[in-house]
């Protein structure tokens, strides 16, 4: 486990002469602070401001409206959402809250400008793999189905995009955020994980997400794209490989079945196909090992 990185907020007020104003919701969570933190080099004359809820409370929508209006950014890119599968089931209306009326007051804030909303391979029911735009989602979860009814909205305004993304990894402002950071906290407290070999994502690393979104940002690329890794993975593989990266914290892994697994439905196979994105990119999407093997020395 590597020291939690702080997210680089600046002030909605802030001085800056030159370039597009830029709104990055979530901006302590994993993508939002990864996209912050790429911004210098990626898109070095924009104006970027990072919200999170210290700044501003993205469920008082009557303080949302009153800065959108005062700021009148150019661009928003929403990060921000309760992404937690059990807390969205423990508690369907606050997911619906955060993660669809906040998108809807957004976007039709956005009507006019560009609006770019994260959404999830888990709208997929998994029972095919290998997803592409138009397949038909089928979410199993109250965190899927809010994150599909959220992708409706958006998609009602011909100017905004949907980008579905799978597992991200890097690391997170609060040091808990990416699923390699929950896995390598599990093993610093001597657990043995539980990971199935027969349910597959496509893992990426966030540093390629943000560099991935600033492109799309830039040639303002509107509708749905898939985002993700090009290696399709086993959750334990994936295992393995953070096992391997992180010897220190003497990594204990059982090879489970998602088949004999008893509890709420999962999906098990949500690999995404990206080549539509691909074709916008000016570099090749890597696969997940692909990406550890080449940044072997990057904090993780």
């Amino acid at each position: 486990m590597t020291a939690a990185l702080t997210p680089t907020v600046i002030s909605p007020n802030a001085s800056l002469t030159s370039g597009p104003c830029v709104w990055i919701t979530g901006a302590d969570g994993l993508i939002g602070n990864a996209l912050i933190q790429s911004a210098p080099s990626d898109v070095p004359s924009w104006r970027v401001t990072g919200l999170n809820r210290e700044i501003l409370e993205l469920t008082d929508f009557a303080a949302v409206e009153e800065r959108f209006n005062s700021a009148q950014p150019s661009l928003i890119i929403h990060c921000a959402a309760l992404s937690k599968s059990p807390a969205c089931q423990a508690n369907p209306r606050l997911a619906r809250k955060v993660n669809v009326e906040v998108t809807r007051l957004l976007s039709q804030l956005s009507t006019e400008i560009p609006f770019i909303f994260f959404s999830s391979d888990l709208v997929f029911d998994g029972r095919k793999g290998n997803y592409i735009e138009s397949d038909a989602p089928n979410p199993l979860s109250i965190y899927a189905e809010t994150k599909l009814e959220a992708e409706q909205l958006v998609q009602r305004n011909s100017r905004h995009t949907v980008i579905r993304t799978s597992l991200n990894a890097g690391a997170s402002p609060g040091g808990g955020r990416s699923f390699n950071e929950e896995i390598c906290l599990s093993w610093k407290a001597g657990k043995t994980l539980n990971l199935f070999d027969d349910e597959y994502r496509c893992p990426l690393h966030a540093t390629v997400t943000a560099r991935a979104i600033w492109q799309i940002a830039r040639v303002n690329a509107t509708g749905l794209y898939h985002l993700a890794g090009s290696e399709r993975l086993s959750r334990w593989e994936i295992g393995q490989l953070l096992a391997v990266r992180h010897p220190e914290l003497n990594p204990k892994i059982h090879r489970g079945l998602l088949k004999d697994y008893e509890g709420p439905p999962r999906s098990p196979d949500t690999s995404l196909i990206c080549a539509k994105l691909q074709a916008l990119l000016p570099f090749t999407l890597p696969g997940f090992s692909e990406w550890l093997r080449e940044n072997p020395q990057v904090p993780f």
